[in-house]
């Protein structure tokens, strides 16, 4: 009976220590009520008037680049003016006109060229030129990694890697220089789980260039559905 106790004893040990946590790391999970999920389908499939915009400033400043080497590093912030610029085509309220000096002189030597009867295409860019009607700036106002630790006994290690990126865009009238703005913060998450017995090293999770594209899709739905209500109420779109 008294080896039947003990027997039983030990293996209620063993049942509660298997999944005992021993050890865990975690950070603080906040977002302000300006950066919080918003519902962007809503606001798709648009087929009404576009207007023209100018793109004036979009990615990562150097400001983050100094904070954040490794952004540099990978060229992330090339990706991130990238995704920015084919997410508000996708949009299809917009239309993109061009901000650099060197392609707009181009555009006026070649005009002055058809007009000069010198070149086998005619170009007539009278009344035709569409000037922004907004100027945009998207940029990363904040950018940072989290990682939490869980060490189980039963389970073994658990690491979540959280990745945040914070956009704003902002929309300033050409005619008058009212703005209207809006901010998303979006993540994405990478999770490692590692048995105790695993032969694999317990080093920190490496930075994963893909959560950077899918942080930035979320903050951008965030923002853009956010925008997009305010756009429309000051009469921009009906819809």
């Amino acid at each position: 009976m008294k080896k039947l106790l003990t027997f039983a004893s030990l293996l209620l040990v063993s049942i509660v220590a298997s999944s005992q946590t021993v050890g865990s790391t975690k950070t603080e999970d906040y977002k302000a009520s300006f950066e919080t999920k918003v519902d962007i389908s809503q606001f798709m499939n648009y087929n009404g008037p576009q207007i023209p915009i100018q793109i004036l400033k979009c990615g990562i400043s150097e400001e983050m680049y100094e904070m954040y080497p490794e952004l540099k590093e990978k060229r992330v912030g090339l990706g991130v003016a990238n995704i920015t610029l084919e997410y508000l085509e996708n949009l299809n309220r917009f239309q993109f006109t061009e901000d650099k000096t060197e392609i707009k002189n181009r555009m006026v030597k070649q005009f002055q060229a058809s007009q000069a009867g010198i070149s086998q295409d005619k170009l007539d860019g009278r009344g035709k030129i569409r000037l922004a009607h907004y100027f945009v700036e998207i940029e990363c106002y904040d950018y940072s990694v989290s990682e939490d630790e869980t060490i189980n006994l039963k389970d073994g290690v658990k690491n979540l890697l959280v990745t945040r990126i914070g956009l704003q865009v902002r929309f300033t009238d050409a005619e008058n220089g009212t703005i209207i703005t809006a901010s998303g913060l979006g993540e994405a998450k990478t999770t490692r789980e590692l048995t105790l017995l695993s032969d694999a090293t317990v080093d920190p999770v490496k930075f994963n260039q893909s959560t950077v594209s899918i942080a930035t899709k979320k903050a951008l739905d965030i923002a853009c559905a956010r925008i997009l209500p305010r756009m429309i109420s000051k009469g921009v779109f009906k819809n």
